[in-house]
This record gives C-alpha cells, structure tokens and sequence, in this order.
C-alpha cells in the first residue's frame, strides 16, 4: 500500500533516508539495520542482518517489537525506530522514536509515507472537511524533482477521538486501478506503479499534542518515471509531524472501505 521514509529534521535542515547517499557503500539511501533491544548494535558499523522480533504482552494482548537503527543523516540526527505490531490491530503498525546519544538534537523526526501516488489518494480527510489537491493546488508549480510544496494542517484542524489525532487519506471512490471504471494508464506507466489493490483508507494517527501537524505533498507524474498519474494530480508524502521527545508515538494503517471505519462522520 505504501513505503515509510524517515526524514529528521535539525536545526530546520531535513534529512531524507530514501536520497542521501549512504557513507557505507556510497549508494543512495541511509542504511538501516535491526535490534531486539534499544541500546543494541547502535554503532554504524553494525551488522545489518535482519534480527528476531522480541514477542511481548500490551494490555494482554500479544505483540512483536523490535528496533530500526538508521546510520547518521547529514544533519548529524541518529534516530532509532520502535516498531510495533499488534494482534489485535492487524492492519496497524506502531512507531516511537528515540535517538543514538551522540545524535545532534532533533526539531522532529518526521516519518512519511511516500507512495501515495501509488494508490492514487486525492482525498485528505480533517476534522470537518475533505481537501482534494486541486483545491490545495489550483495552479501547481512543481520543484526541480516534480512536487508540488507541501501543504500542512495544524492540530486544531485535525478530527481527534479517543484523545488521539487521526489524518486520512483515500483515493476517488472510482478512481483506483482495480474498479472497471478507473481511468486508463498512460502506456509509458511502468508495471510497479499500476495499482492492483482494492479501495481503501491510510491513515496516521497520534496522540494529541502541541504542535501536532499534517502534511501532504503532490505530483502530476510517478516518481522517477515521468509517466502522467491517471486523473492528474494526486497525493504522495503523507505524514504526521511533532516537536521531537524521545518515545513519541505514531501508528500508521490501512482500512478497507472509507474512514468511517476510523469514526469519521462524512462517509466517502
């Protein structure tokens, strides 16, 4: 459905783990490597085979943890991710966010799901209202690598339950690659960016915070493909942004049908 990217911020400079160039190989992309504990394998010089997932209890329910290690951006941030999967919550997957102690101070560190495109979302759903890109963007000039600026929503604008902010996103109902009346792919679209799934909602969601932020870019055409997306514009980065505190949490997750599986009250 999607891809995660984590992008640190320091001092206003935001690093980006899918573009800069790793200092391992010299090859585009942060390297990462897993841990069963925090304090584990913490040095960049670290092994990167995978690891075993820890299985814990939450509430009674049973989990798997472990922990992603990311070696050091080029604004110096060391951030380690806590993933979460619980059984009670199959199509989620949690996050906290902590930091190496020799990462220089982080304003945020954003995770961002990056494919949007891929499912073609158009729909970001707040707390009252539904925005589609051509309202954000009636007359888009799009930067050197093709994007659209990002578009934010502060936390106020953001539909809350349960003490938690919830920001969604969904494609037109008749829009997506799997319905028979789905607009056609340009022949130049390559294979991988061709939807084959059912329609359904992403969504972020936080605990609600000072500072709490949404955020959404856009492109015309598939990243690195220059190939037109069916339908125009549409969403790609997605994500939920807060001030940097160790352990901070966000979950990300996919529901079949619109967001009032999530108890939005307009339905899609």
């Amino acid at each position: 459905m999607n891809d995660l990217a984590v992008e640190p911020i320091v001092r206003g400079r935001r690093g980006l783990s899918e573009l800069e160039r790793s200092q391992r190989d010299q090859v585009v992309g942060k390297a990462m490597w897993a841990s069963e504990e925090l304090g584990q394998n913490t040095d960049s010089s670290a092994e990167t085979k995978p690891c075993a997932a820890r299985r814990i209890h939450i509430d009674g329910v049973e989990a798997v943890r472990w922990f992603v290690h990311v070696e050091a951006f080029e604004n110096g941030a060391r951030p380690i991710i806590e993933i979460t999967l619980r059984r009670d919550r199959p199509r989620e997957i949690g996050f906290r966010i902590f930091a190496v102690a020799d990462s220089a101070p982080m304003d945020a560190c954003i995770l961002t799901a990056t494919m949007g495109n891929y499912a073609q979302l158009r729909r970001l759903w707040l707390k009252d209202f539904v925005v589609e890109p051509a309202q954000l963007w009636p007359a888009p000039k799009f930067g050197p690598s093709g994007f659209a600026p990002s578009r934010s929503f502060s936390v106020d604008r953001l539909f809350a339950r349960d003490g938690q902010a919830i920001v969604a996103a969904t494609p037109n109902p008749a829009a997506v690659g799997a319905l028979a009346d789905a607009p056609a792919y340009d022949p130049v679209v390559p294979a991988h960016w061709r939807y084959h799934g059912a329609y359904a909602t992403q969504y972020w969601r936080a605990p609600l915070q000072p500072g709490l932020v949404a955020r959404v870019n856009a492109r015309a055409t598939y990243w690195g493909a220059e190939a037109p997306i069916p339908g125009g514009l549409a969403f790609e980065n997605f994500e939920l942004e807060a001030p940097f505190k160790p352990g901070q949490e966000f979950w990300f997750g996919v529901v079949g049908g619109g967001p009032g599986e999530l108890g939005f009250h307009r339905r899609d």
